[in-house]
């Protein structure tokens, strides 16, 4: 093999993608369950992987939010959604929830962003979308490492 081969990890160890991947529906599943709406699970997914820098993940979940119901111009404005009012409350919370765990910024930031979400979300959704941006987190490794292709669409 030569060392400039891509070494996609799902493949070499498919156990523990299958594990990483039965997680991901556990943790999605849960967050249905603590009320939170599947465009939103869907954002948080997008949000977390512009932050990473995926392509592969915001190629997937752009279009499963697409699929979902979302807006193109809310799916536009992601970026800057503390600049718009095109989100509600628990969305902002949400994503400001998944972007701390995302970034892990300084104690001080990190605990004024959980507060705000602990004032806008339950015990169970609190914990629901850190579930999702944790696994998301690790789904963007997974690719970001593999350098997972993004394949170009058929029109």
């Amino acid at each position: 093999m030569s060392t400039t081969e891509h070494i996609f990890l799902d493949k070499h160890h498919p156990a523990s993608w299958r594990a990483l991947n039965g997680l991901g529906l556990k943790v999605r599943e849960a967050a249905i369950e603590a009320g939170l709406d599947p465009k939103l699970i869907e954002l948080l997914y997008v949000r977390t992987s512009q932050l990473n820098g995926c392509a592969y993940c915001l190629d997937m979940h752009v279009s499963d939010a697409l699929k979902g119901g979302e807006s193109s111009q809310r799916l536009a404005v992601l970026p800057a959604w503390r600049d718009t009012e095109l989100f509600d409350g628990t969305e902002r919370a949400a994503l400001a929830l998944a972007e701390s765990i995302t970034n892990l910024p300084d104690a001080r930031t990190r605990e004024a962003e959980e507060a705000y979400a602990r004032d806008h979300l339950t015990a169970e959704q609190y914990s629901a979308v850190s579930w999702l941006a944790i696994t998301m987190n690790a789904f963007n490794r997974v690719s970001i490492t593999s350098q997972h292709p993004v394949r170009r669409q058929r029109d």
